[in-house]
């Protein structure tokens, strides 16, 4: 367990095993726990960085942000932790940062892993729908009726009518955030510019994954986006959806592993 200052906010991270860099990145609402089914198995033959974005859990966001910021912020933790270059995975909003720190430092980047994260704009009516029940959220905490929609919206079909708790376990991992600092990722996610027309300049190996019943990201999505990498491989997985690796995480891993023993290899 780390944290390291920058520009007022505290930036809380894990690391764990040894061998080639790994830097996981969690999505909006999330906290480092999202990969708790998957960093162990990576842990095995890679060092594992764990980070808490801003304004989750336990880390602040003194200010407003973007997610250059929160790319800037995995620069530096690789930075201190002495890491020339490392393979980025990133879910949704993890996966918007991983793109932007390649398309700044594209030498520290190895390769990259984008699981339901998305290059586009974000529609204008969801933006809408997002800013109300972000504001319901601030004002009155995850009421369970403002949990169920958002878990309507994270999870997948399958997900919800096998493992109803998830429901629960999702509001109760948002009621640990701090109501005054969510706000401000939801600001840096849900206005954040369109990046696909700068895609065709990143050159590292970049694994494209995607649910197929999610909904936040929707599959054409993670397909605009893989089209937009050069040499991107797709990859649909089924029966999960948008936080997938928190869903199922052996069939996220299946996926992630060999894309990983080809790149060590």
């Amino acid at each position: 367990m780390a944290t390291i200052q920058r520009g007022g906010s505290s930036i809380y991270y894990e690391v764990t095993g040894t061998g080639p860099a790994i830097v996981l990145g969690h999505s909006l609402l999330c906290d480092v726990e999202m990969w708790r089914g998957v960093a162990p198995a990576l842990a095995a033959h890679h060092t594992v960085i764990n980070v808490e974005a801003r304004g989750h859990r336990r880390s602040t966001a003194a200010a407003p942000f973007t997610l250059e910021d929160l790319a800037a912020d995995w620069l530096a933790i690789l930075d201190r932790e002495g890491i020339d270059r490392a393979v980025l995975c990133g879910l949704s909003m993890g996966g918007m940062t991983a793109i932007r720190l390649a398309l700044v430092a594209p030498t520290r980047v190895a390769a990259m892993i984008l699981i339901d994260s998305n290059g586009d704009r974000e529609e204008p009516a969801k933006r809408a729908q997002y800013a109300a029940m972000g504001a319901i959220y601030r004002r009155l905490g995850m009421l369970r009726p403002l949990a169920r929609r958002t878990a309507t919206i994270m999870l997948g079909r399958t997900t919800l009518a096998r493992r109803p708790g998830m429901v629960d376990e999702l509001r109760a991992v948002v009621a640990n955030h701090d109501r005054r600092q969510i706000p401000r990722a939801l600001r840096a996610v849900f206005g954040r510019g369109p990046i696909l027309d700068r895609l065709g300049a990143i050159a590292c190996p970049t694994l494209v994954l995607v649910g197929d019943e999610d909904r936040a990201t929707p599959v054409v999505k993670s397909e605009r986006l893989a089209s937009a990498i050069p040499g991107a491989r797709l990859e649909i997985v089924p029966e999960v959806g948008h936080l997938s690796a928190l869903e199922d995480p052996a069939a996220i891993l299946a996926r992630i592993e060999p894309f990983l023993a080809d790149l060590d290899g």
